[in-house]
């Protein structure tokens, strides 16, 4: 028997194939299930946090005939991600809420669980790479960057990340599916998840105007020069870059910003949504900070070329050499050299 991995099941074709791999390269494989959330609706399987995928991930260890374990991690998710998601929307940001889950409910705990277990490594089913040398972790791109989630990954705690096993950064999803439909995992066909996994009902909004400490403040909706072009019913409703739902009215007009202070909205043409430099907090380096880089400031934008500079240990600038539009405070942005990430922050401000 090999060394010992902990390997965290979503009932998703992804991570059960990542055990699969684990167990025919001779590792010693442990499923592990992290409770996160409760459904008052059914209907919300193959969203990560169902009791359904919760079922499907014992169904496959069980095919595999690994033990599978389901630890309630419920209080951490709700306090690290949804009142964090919650309370960022209602100051007016855009939080980052898969992000801020690999870096404080997945990857460290799932480290912390496996430690508890023996276990000298955890394994994911993200599409990314990652190897350690002298102590030095490498986090790099999926081979198949339509599906490569090397940006959710940056954050995570730095002992976490060079204990962690990738089994399918060097895979696209085709693949992985007819390993699942080879191997006879009841999940081969699964969907992917597309949505929030812990959001119901209509959207988002609903779902935060539920969990708000107070009710949403009527506002409005302005011009640069404080004309009011339109009203409405909370800040929540709103992200920079916004160009639908704006409520103003005539021309196309995006989100500027938001201002929770008065309840406003402030808006105006594409060229008043565009930024050309951008402060991050929370800085984490995973490689000395270079001098230029490629960011994404969004998880499905194509990285844009920068100059990185006013480097603290808390943050940095960017200067971009072409405008972006709809750089939101909250989202994260994650730098690259190449295929790898050197770093990241999240979204503190932009002009």
């Amino acid at each position: 028997m090999g060394a010992r991995v902990v390997v965290g099941m979503s009932g998703g074709v992804d991570s059960s194939v990542a055990a699969l791999l684990l167990k025919e390269q001779g590792w010693e494989v442990i499923g592990v299930t992290l409770h996160l959330w409760d459904y008052r609706r059914e209907g919300h399987a193959g969203r990560c946090c169902a009791p359904e995928d919760q079922y499907d991930a014992a169904r496959v260890c069980d095919a595999l005939s690994i033990p599978h374990y389901t630890f309630d991690r419920r209080d951490l998710f709700r306090e690290a991600v949804i009142d964090r998601f919650v309370d960022d929307y209602a100051s007016g940001r855009t939080p980052s809420p898969c992000v801020r889950c690999n870096e404080s409910v997945k990857v460290g705990p799932l480290f912390e669980i496996g430690r508890r277990l023996g276990a000298t490594a955890v394994a994911t089913g993200h599409y990314a790479r990652v190897s350690v040398d002298g102590g030095e972790v490498t986090l790099r791109a999926a081979a198949d960057l339509s599906k490569d989630q090397s940006y959710f990954l940056w954050p995570a705690p730095p002992e976490a990340l060079r204990a962690l096993v990738l089994p399918l950064g060097e895979l696209d999803k085709p693949s992985v599916r007819a390993m699942a439909e080879r191997a006879g995992l009841v999940n081969a066909s699964k969907p992917d998840s597309t949505d929030l996994c812990f959001v119901e009902g209509a959207g988002y909004a609903d779902f935060i105007t539920e969990r708000l400490a107070a009710p949403p403040r009527a506002g409005t909706v302005e011009l640069s020069d404080g004309t009011v072009v339109g009203h409405h019913d909370g800040v929540h409703r709103f992200t920079v870059g916004q160009r639908r739902g704006t409520g103003a009215g005539g021309p196309a007009r995006y989100v500027l910003r938001v201002v929770p202070e008065r309840a406003a909205v402030v808006v105006g043409d594409a060229d008043e949504a565009t930024s050309t430099t951008v402060i991050a907090r929370e800085a984490r380096w995973l490689a000395p900070p270079p001098s230029r880089a490629k960011v994404k400031l969004r998880y499905r934008q194509p990285g844009a070329a920068c100059e990185v500079v006013d480097v603290t240990d808390g943050g940095f600038t960017l200067r971009l050499d072409a405008a972006q539009r709809g750089v939101a405070p909250g989202q994260a942005a994650v730098l690259y050299d190449g295929d790898r990430v050197v770093g990241g922050g999240f979204i503190a401000g932009s002009s």
